[in-house]
Order: structure tokens, then sequence, then C-alpha cells
């Protein structure tokens, strides 16, 4: 069955679900000893796959929400216990009634467990904390480090052409670190070793406990988007109730309507670009899947309800009209990789340039920009950005070995903008990732405070209601909040870290409770942190290889966000994915399972 035809079908099953046509399914979940508590209970139909999973309670049942199939393929998920599968389960039949059968196969148990869990036998061998932090900075800007795929026994010449590629994509390691990594990776995930560090001697209470109730109330459902060389990097949720996404491999726009599964896909026009766009060349920062020209990353919505993308590749931004379904492109006057972007009380549009360490404001009444250059690391650093263009022109015609990656790369020669937020007061903050230092820029001013963080690696942040911004550590696993007011840094160590290396690549906050949710961009989880309580919960998500990126709301409060880990084949199942987590009040139980 052709994808666009599912589509078509999945849409009739919501419209049936409707009508009242749909149904829910209860059971159990247990294996010899009794009740399973926390597994994941997935149910998946169609062509591209919509999935809902849910958790079973301390007594082991699980309830759904309605389905709108008929049909759904079931598989259950735990760790500790072998994955269970069921075909072509009818929806409307009796309880379930699921066994699991414990792994007692130390090399399996150890291959169920996140990446997360992995990384810290690469790391752990570094004993210079400057080495360490470097390698998960660069080494987990795109993908998972740690997951099944990148655990693969490669020989120094293959070793040599990931490392190039990675360069390429601007993933830098110092000379001295990239000549360790293979050693590094191969004693790691030897097996002999690597399994018995993992999960030798360690009871599967301590190895792997259940989520807490909170999150087992939680209803998951996911939905394939896009193909196998897709990249669904940034997703956003319209207050029309419909979900975008940036294909950036594809130079595509999507749209989902999860109401009645409805896709469409809008393709962005090349404008004459090569592959690579701007950066294109001997040295184009693209895998051999990519067919980017324009390289759409970060989306936002005008007080219009138009669509506003930066293009990366591409060198400019675009608006999307949401009405008319057309495409107007705006060309930057200055700067390099135009990337997050926000809107302001004004209406115009700011944006972080994280190649040539710029912030950029367009303002769509006049249709004009304003460039403004940040403060670099050093003289040198300054005046290397200074002659970026000519080094960028190099490289597109000679290769990576002009000065942008390379044996000889420097990681922080790029101080990288990267996230972006508009304060209470509407000023504008902004990260810069390699230079561990966060910014305020005055919007009518535009004169530029720069503040250094106590931790590494500040990537996407947002505002709480109360003068709060908070920024999550991407290379030390940890989140924290900045007033504005006091200029006082509070910080949490995120519960994911405390058991491996996980990295955080953006927050987000509910203004409606000011709670925080977190990506566990590394261990296939999301977080939410209570900021009156100080507590986190941890929320498991059901397919392997989960790369988070940005996080938003639908107005019930349910978050959403987009899988694009790159490459997307690393992804369980192949195809990127965007999710949407509902957490649930809670409710009275109902007999036969958990409350829908």
């Amino acid at each position: 069955m052709g994808r666009v035809t599912a589509w078509a079908m999945v849409a009739g099953f919501a419209l049936a679900a409707a009508a009242g046509q749909a149904s829910e399914i209860a059971g159990t979940v247990s294996d010899d000893r009794g009740p399973v508590v926390g597994a994941m209970v997935t149910f998946q139909s169609g062509d591209p796959i919509h999935a809902i999973t849910v958790y079973s309670d301390e007594r082991g049942a699980f309830r759904t929400p309605p389905l709108s199939a008929s049909q759904v393929d079931v598989r259950v998920r735990r760790i500790g216990w072998k994955d269970l599968r069921r075909a072509e389960v009818a929806v409307a039949g009796a309880p379930l009634v699921l066994t699991l059968e414990r792994e007692e196969d130390p090399a399996a148990l150890a291959e169920q467990l996140p990446a997360h869990r992995w990384l810290p036998l690469v790391t752990n061998q570094l004993q210079d904390e400057t080495e360490r932090e470097q390698f998960v900075r660069q080494c987990t800007y795109c993908h998972q480090q740690g997951n099944r795929a990148t655990r693969v026994p490669r020989e120094d010449w293959q070793w040599e052409k990931v490392l190039n590629l990675m360069a390429r994509m601007g993933g830098v390691l110092t000379p001295e670190l990239r000549a360790k990594v293979p050693e590094l990776f191969r004693r790691a995930y030897d097996p002999a070793t690597a399994v018995t560090a993992l999960v030798g001697g360690r009871e599967l209470e301590d190895l792997a406990p259940p989520p807490v109730a909170e999150a087992r109330r939680a209803v998951i459902e996911e939905w394939e988007l896009g193909g196998r060389a897709s990249m669904q990097h940034d997703l956003a949720f319209h207050p029309d109730g419909r979900a975008y996404s940036v294909d950036m491999a594809q130079d595509r726009l999507y749209r989902l309507d999860p109401a009645t599964g409805e896709m469409a896909s809008f393709p962005i026009a090349d404008e004459g670009l090569g592959l690579g766009g701007v950066f294109g060349g001997e040295g184009q920062p693209l895998p051999s899947t990519a067919n980017a020209r324009q390289g759409p990353h970060s989306l936002q919505f005008a007080p219009d309800g138009d669509v506003w993308i930066t293009f990366a590749l591409g060198n400019q931004i675009g608006r999307f009209d949401h009405a008319t379904e057309t495409w107007t492109t705006y060309p930057l006057d200055a700067g390099y990789y135009p990337h997050t972007l926000r809107f302001d009380a004004k209406g115009r549009v700011w944006f972080t340039l994280a190649i040539s360490n710029h912030l950029g404001m367009f303002d769509p009444a006049t249709e004009r920009f304003e460039t403004i250059r940040l403060p670099a690391g050093s003289f040198v650093q300054d005046i290397a950005l200074r002659l970026l263009p000519a080094m960028l022109w190099l490289a597109g015609q000679f290769g990576d070995d002009a000065g942008l990656g390379g044996e000889s790369g420097d990681p922080d020669f790029l101080p990288v903008p990267y996230g972006i937020d508009v304060g209470p007061d509407g000023s504008i903050w902004f990260s810069q990732l390699n230079q561990h230092r966060i910014g305020r820029v005055d919007p009518e001013t535009l004169d530029v405070e720069m503040v250094d963080t106590p931790f590494p690696a500040p990537r996407r942040l947002r505002f709480d209601s109360a003068n709060g911004l908070w920024i999550p550590s991407f290379s030390t696993g940890k989140l924290a909040r900045f007033d504005v007011v006091t200029r006082e840094f509070r910080e949490w160590v995120l519960p994911t870290a405390k058991e491996g290396v996980e990295t955080p690549y953006s927050v987000h906050v509910n203004r409606r409770n000011d709670e925080v949710w977190v990506c566990g961009t590394n261990s296939d989880t999301l977080m939410r942190f209570d900021p009156k309580t100080e507590r986190f919960v941890v929320y498991p998500l059901p397919t392997r290889v989960t790369y988070t990126r940005d996080i938003d709301f639908d107005a019930q409060g349910r978050v959403w966000t987009s899988n694009s880990n790159a490459p997307t084949w690393q992804v369980e199942g192949g195809f990127p994915r965007v999710l949407r987590l509902d957490p649930r009040d809670p409710a009275p139980e109902v007999a036969g399972g958990s409350a829908p």
C-alpha cells in the first residue's frame, strides 16, 4: 500500500472514531512472577505508522484511549524482559492478557539499555575533563552517541571517513582527541568487557526501575513523517490544531492534523542553489542521502498564523502563508546559517546566526534586516570570524581542509549562537554553545551584554513567567535557571544524567503552570520538572533512538516534539517520527485497567 493512500486510510479511521466507532483496548502485562509494572504497550497501524503507547500500572493493567483502527499490531516493551509482539489484533476483541519472558541473556539485556548508559564506557576513559566535555558536546550534535549503530566496530580508515563527515557538519574535535577516538571506541564497546560493565551483578530494580505512577498515566502518540532519507528537525504546534515540521534533509515542510490523521507535504524551491546551499561545493556539509539546498531548520508562527522558517543552508528566512500555501523568501543581508527564531511582541523575527556569530532581526512590516555582531571569545577568534566569508569560499572550492574542519579542527573556533528567546521585558536572550555564555540584546538600542554560565554548552533556552531563563547544559546533563533580575544561577542534575551521559538539547516552559519540559536526547526520554517542588518526572519513550529537539505545547498542555536523529536509519524502524505526550491528570481507576 502506498504511503499517500495510507494517509487517507488513517484519516478515515479517525473520522470513524469521531462518529463513535472507535474502541479501547484493555488488558494486563505479567510474567511468571506476577504483574509487570511500567511496561510500554504500543498499538500501531497504517502506512505511514501511527502508534499509541500506554504504560502498565502497579497491577500490570493498561487501557488505551479510543483507537481509530479496527486492527492493530501490538508490541510490549520493558527493559529486563524480551519484547512481545502480536500482529493484527482486533480492537473490539476481548481484553488482552500479555505474558512477558524475562531476559536472562546479559548481552541481550545490555542491548536494551538506552544510549546514555553505553556512552560512559567511552567518556570514562578520558581523564581530562575538558576532553570529556568536548567529546560529548561535539559528538552528539546530530545523533545519539552510544546507540547500537554507533557501537559498530570500525577500522581506522572507516573512522577517518566518519570523523571527516562529522567535521563537515560542525562536530569538530582537536587533533589530539580525534586521534584517540578509534581506540576509545574499540575498548569501550568490546563485548568481552562492556556487557559486564553495564549489567554484571546488578538487580533489575537498580538497572531499570519502573517509571513512577505519574509517568505511567501518560499516553504517547507517534506519527511517521517523511521518508528514510528525511530529517524532521524542528516541530511547532499551530493554534489551528495542526503540527508543522521541517524536513531539513529533503527541503520540505510537513503538516499533520492529529484529529484526522491527514498529512500534507510542501516542497521548498531550491531557487537555483546547488546541493548544500551557499555552503555547497567540494566541502558541502551533507550526508550522501540528503537532497538539501535550503536546509529548513527552525520554525515559529507569526501573530497572523503564517509559518516562518530559517533556511540554514540557503542563508535566508522564509514565510509560508498557511491560507494560500505559498512561499516568500528573504535572503539575508549579512551573516551565515540562520538557526533558531522567535517572535517578539511587535511581530519582529529574531534569530541566531550560528556560523558567523551574529544575531539577526527581520521586520516583516518593512522587510528590513538588522544584523548584530556578537562578542567573540578572543581577539584571534574575532579576526577569524571576520575572515569567515573568504574561508567559506575556500572550503567550497577545495574541501574541508581549507580550515573549517578536518584534522586540524578547533572545536571552539565558532562560538555558535544557538538558542534564543524573548524575555518578559521584551529583551532578546541567546546562548553561545561553544563559548559557555548567554547574552542579552536590547531590542531598541541593539546593545549587547554577555553573561558567563557556570556550566558548559548552553543550548536551547526558554523563559518562564517570572523572569526565569531556563537553560540546558547540553554536555553535562544539567538544567539551570538564570534569574535575569538578580543575575543568580541555580542548577539541577537531570535524573537520567545520574545513570549515564545525558544531552538535553532543548527545554520549554508550560506557561500555564511554569513546569519545565526537558529533552532526554540521549536517553529516549522526556522529563518534566516542577520548580515548586524541585521534582523531576521521567517519561520513557517507546521508540529506541529518539533524538528529540525543540518542544512545543498544544492548547490541552500536551507536549510535542520530533525524533530527528541524523542519520534517520539509526532510528528504530528507519523513519523519522513526530510525537505527542499527554501527561494526563489523575483520574479514578476503571475496572479492567487504568483510567483512560
